[in-house]
């Protein structure tokens, strides 16, 4: 998808650092904003030297919740623009092999993130009774009085946070480095690394090892992470689109954030987990990833550019699908951890 006619090998590099440097620049300018709405409504400056045992930057945790996921958010429309303006292509590409976002695949994806909660829940719930985790037990539903105001939060900017990340991990960093085909090696290392490079593996480990160090997981939750990441970048080269690691990103987080905020806790506590909650995260994934392998080839849902000149491809207009009876339409190209921990 990154292969267009004005492809060069510097354009994904100078598109990955813009990425990282504007972005990081729109948080700034979203923490700055923060303070200074602060200041003006209670005249304080918020405390950032982490002596306030209230562990919030603004004096509010639901106001650290909101600013913490739409400084991921921000990253979502930056993506877009590295697309559009380094990379001189149309950024729907980024969605998929079919120039967009495919909103039915989507919807149908959403179905199976639902039904991957479901089991999800049951597992870390199974691992939880296994290692007599009564940690827990103390915990009781705070009330609709203190539970809405975050879960409106939570709902709002959570799709936003998780594309976002989808965009930028499985999107641009899976394409950036698959556009680097290395093809014109030469010596048998060189030949080896030109077949390596023509495969997804490297865009898909690389990605996946960037947004495992985005996380604050220690020990096994390292590769809880990155087998979350992992497995959405595999579904989106069998799916030929982020639908489904989309889905199953906000679905994840969705759960992972309104179940802790539920009993009053808004900040999500990072660090080691224990080796069973990893099975019990990975498992369900493993099957979600599995159903929707299965109903990509049931719905023959398009998996490869289409070829040139048919009007379907990502340069076709935005309203028209891909023909579900072209073979090529359908031939297969070759964070998540459980309740309470976010990828």
């Amino acid at each position: 998808m990154a292969r267009t006619a004005v492809h060069r090998w510097w354009r994904p590099l100078l598109g990955t650092l813009a990425i990282a440097a504007l972005g990081l620049g729109l948080a700034l300018g979203l923490m700055v904003a923060g303070i200074l709405v602060q200041l003006a409504v209670t005249g304080d400056l918020p405390d950032t030297s982490g002596a306030s045992d209230a562990d919030a930057v603004f004096g509010d945790q639901t106001a650290d919740l909101a600013f913490n996921l739409a400084t991921l958010a921000v990253f979502l429309p930056v993506a877009f623009l590295a697309a559009w303006g380094i990379q001189r292509r149309r950024p729907g590409t980024l969605s998929s092999v079919a120039g967009r976002l495919r909103w039915r695949w989507l919807l149908a994806c959403c179905g199976l993130a639902v039904l991957f909660c479901v089991v999800s829940y049951g597992t870390s719930a199974l691992a939880s009774t296994l290692m007599d985790d009564d940690s827990g037990g103390d915990e009781h539903w705070v009330g609709w009085g203190r539970f809405l105001a975050p879960a409106i939060v939570i709902v709002l900017l959570v799709p936003f946070q998780s594309a976002a990340e989808e965009y930028v991990f499985r999107g641009w960093l899976l394409q950036a480095v698959g556009s680097c085909t290395l093809e014109t090696l030469r010596g048998r290392i060189g030949r080896a690394l030109s077949v390596l490079f023509r495969t997804p593996w490297p865009g898909i480990v690389v990605g996946s090892a960037l947004f495992t160090a985005g996380h604050g997981y220690t020990g096994w939750g390292i590769l809880d992470i990155f087998a979350f990441g992992a497995i959405a970048a595999w579904l989106t080269v069998r799916s030929g689109g982020l639908e489904a690691g989309i889905a199953l990103h906000v679905f994840n987080n969705l759960m992972a954030f309104l179940f802790p905020a539920a009993v009053g806790k808004l900040d999500i506590e990072q660090g080691g987990v224990p080796w069973q909650y990893v099975v019990a995260d990975i498992f369900p994934m493993a099957l979600y990833a599995a159903a929707v392998v299965w109903l990509v080839r049931r719905r023959r849902i398009q998996t490869l550019t289409a070829g040139p000149g048919d009007g379907s491809g990502p340069d076709a207009p935005p309203d028209r699908p891909a023909d579900p009876a072209d073979p090529a339409a359908s031939a297969p190209v070759g964070g998540r951890p459980g309740v309470g921990f976010v990828s």
